[in-house]
């Protein structure tokens, strides 16, 4: 019974290789990769991507770097995706449209960042001469 039960050590060590390799995923190159070996063919590979959607609970989620792996994770459990990664084209054109995410939620979020800081500097000069009048008096 003792040979089942993991350590303490153990499980801290597959903790930190499953978030690795579940970070892995958001990269189409290394699907790619893992496509033309065979592995996304094999019964206990697939089992195994099944297996890591744990990773999309809040407690497991909150530890990625990448949270674009999970949406891969979740194209992987679908035979049609795993096939079509053979295709380097396939992969260039994932990468291609994640540029393009990135890019837009950048320009997307410094705007909103931008938006902000004029809210809050327009509050707090519409602020500043109430303050200004309360102390004249």
């Amino acid at each position: 019974m003792a040979g089942i039960l993991e350590t303490e050590e153990q499980a801290r060590q597959r903790f930190q290789l499953e978030l690795e390799f579940v970070q892995c995923l958001a990269n189409p190159n290394y699907l790619n990769f893992l496509a033309q070996r065979g592995f996304l063919r094999e019964k206990p590979f697939v089992n195994y991507l099944k297996y890591l959607l744990y990773w999309k609970e809040p407690e497991y989620a909150k530890f990625l770097k990448y949270p674009h792996c999970l949406h891969m994770l979740e194209l992987l459990q679908y035979e049609h995706f795993r096939k079509e990664l053979v295709n380097a084209q396939c992969a260039k054109f994932i990468d291609e449209q994640q540029i393009l995410h990135w890019q837009h939620y950048s320009r997307k979020r410094t705007r909103l960042q931008q938006a902000l800081a004029e809210q809050q500097q327009q509050q707090q000069q519409a602020q500043a001469p109430a303050h200004g009048n309360t102390s004249a008096k």
